[in-house]
């Protein structure tokens, strides 16, 4: 990835949430400029990406961003990231934990609803609560065609790794498979601000009833997430094409 001269302003933004999924983006553009806000670091590079116009390739800025991990750093740098480069297409690539019995490792989850799940309301209806952090992501605007085989679902995300004992509920509840830290915070920002969002997250580990297999053995998660963000990262130009972005 290279800027040529027909470059434009960053319209696409890919926003990266956890630490340890940040540092293996970081492997993947060893030669960028590195810059910094108030979130960690972001650096742009560049994508030549065919948009079929009989030009040729064209030099597409992203914008790299590492929002960081949590509601809190997800919402916030959502919203800053927005604010700061009206995208037309903000991506998030990243991981998240697998129900055992329901998904496999290794599977792509495109999330087309995310549910914020630890809310504890005790005073008023709990329902309500969660119905107001819950939140349909359009997808309409994207082909059909993917670069990648992916699991069209819903994530349910919380301030917490998944818990054993939460499983059987959030199956019940919500119907989910997988569920992280972010989703849900990204997803309600970016939907208030109408921006159009793509969240892909590929499942590192698995979760059940007994445990998780990456609790206290994270090389399960290190290794995997390796694996996930190099595919996602590598399949990007194709989602760009296939966004009607440009």
């Amino acid at each position: 990835m290279k800027k040529s001269n027909n470059s434009t302003e960053p319209k696409i933004v890919i926003l990266i949430s956890a630490n340890i999924e940040w540092r293996e983006v970081r492997k993947l553009f060893p030669d960028v400029e590195i810059e910094t806000s108030p979130f960690g670091e972001w650096f742009l590079t560049y994508t030549n990406i065919d948009l079929g116009d009989h030009s040729g390739p064209s030099s597409i800025p992203l914008v790299f961003f590492h929002g960081g991990w949590g509601k809190i750093s997800a919402a916030a740098s959502t919203q800053y990231v927005i604010d700061k480069y009206s995208p037309d297409l903000l991506i998030n690539l990243g991981t998240c934990g697998g129900f055992e019995g329901e998904i496999e490792t290794g599977t792509i989850i495109m999330a087309e609803k995310t549910v914020v799940y630890d809310i504890i309301e005790q005073m008023y209806d709990y329902d309500d609560h969660i119905s107001h952090y819950t939140t349909n992501i359009d997808l309409s605007w994207l082909e059909s065609d993917y670069p990648l085989e992916v699991y069209r679902t819903l994530i349910v995300s919380g301030d917490k790794d998944l818990a054993a004992e939460d499983i059987k509920n959030l199956k019940s509840k919500y119907r989910a498979v997988a569920g992280d830290w972010e989703s849900g915070a990204i997803a309600h920002t970016a939907v208030l601000n109408k921006t159009r969002l793509l969240i892909l997250r590929g499942v590192s580990d698995l979760v059940g009833e007994n445990g998780g297999e990456a609790y206290g053995n994270a090389k399960v998660f290190e290794e995997n997430t390796s694996n996930i963000l190099g595919k996602l990262v590598e399949s990007l130009p194709r989602w760009i094409m296939i966004s009607n972005v440009f």
